[in-house]
């Protein structure tokens, strides 16, 4: 039986620097924990936090690995040491519940693997890089996986340009705006007008940031033959939900500037 996954091996720029190491691995492990708790009702999700910077996520369906991607960025609280994700999706033979993530050796975790360590070559990498099998090697979904790469990645390197022009206070903004979903809600949060977080919004091209990440994630959700849609939106609630309850730990006092 074929089973749709997805796959992303994270990195943390700069980690060995300013002897952060185990602050960095102590938040780390905190975050493999959310990621079981927002996923332990959602499809099935193998998570493992990995030499000391790593985390690598196993996910049902096409989209699950990069929705999860997308909202740790916009709740990561090192600002100087950046995550980045390599990704990727397709078919497996093997049923994800019994698969052992330490030892589990296949194609598309290559894909993953080469993706993550072209951005780890990169002077000023992005945070989100696809590399997607062939079909010739029985893990693809389509003949023009090569042609459908290119565009994501363009896709995400434009996207990728719009977030890095973003000033604190507006990559704060579109976060909380992700979270909460309503203007007057950030407003009453950051204590700032609402005429105050309309123009952060639009000067950070908040709408058009997250309106690429839904697009990319609807994508990957048709790209599958199952209703995956209704897992991806489940999942975004769950983790909103999450987040919501939390909010002080995820953005803290000194992170409303």
């Amino acid at each position: 039986m074929s089973n749709e996954v997805s796959i992303f091996i994270m990195d943390v720029s700069n980690s060995s620097k300013e002897n952060i190491g185990n602050e960095l691995s102590e938040y780390l492990e905190q975050l493999k924990n959310s990621i079981a708790e927002w996923t332990q009702n959602i499809g099935v999700t193998k998570v493992s936090h990995r030499a000391g910077d790593e985390l690598v996520v196993i996910s049902s369906g096409y989209a699950s690995a990069y929705t999860l991607a997308f909202y740790i960025s916009r709740i990561w609280k090192f600002s100087n040491h950046k995550p980045y994700f390599g990704l990727s999706f397709g078919n497996i033979q093997d049923d994800l519940s019994a698969i052992n993530i330490e030892t589990w050796i296949h194609p598309l975790m290559k894909q993953a693997r080469n993706a993550n360590d072209h951005l780890k070559k990169q002077q000023n990498r992005s945070l989100f890089r696809f590399a997607l099998p062939r079909l010739s090697d029985k893990q693809g979904f389509t003949v023009f996986s090569k042609e459908f790469e290119i565009l994501i990645n363009t896709s995400l390197t434009l996207k990728q340009a719009q977030m890095d022009e973003q000033t604190d206070i507006q990559s704060l903004v579109c976060s909380l705006y992700l979270m909460l979903g309503q203007q007057n809600k950030v407003s009453k949060y950051l204590k700032r007008t609402s005429s105050t977080i309309s123009h952060h919004m639009k000067q950070g091209k908040t709408q058009v940031i997250l309106h690429a990440f839904y697009d990319i994630v609807k994508v990957l959700d048709l790209l599958g033959t199952s209703d995956e849609h209704q897992l991806t939106d489940k999942l975004q609630t769950t983790i909103r939900n999450h987040v919501i309850n939390q909010i002080n730990d995820y953005f803290p006092k000194e992170r409303r500037l």
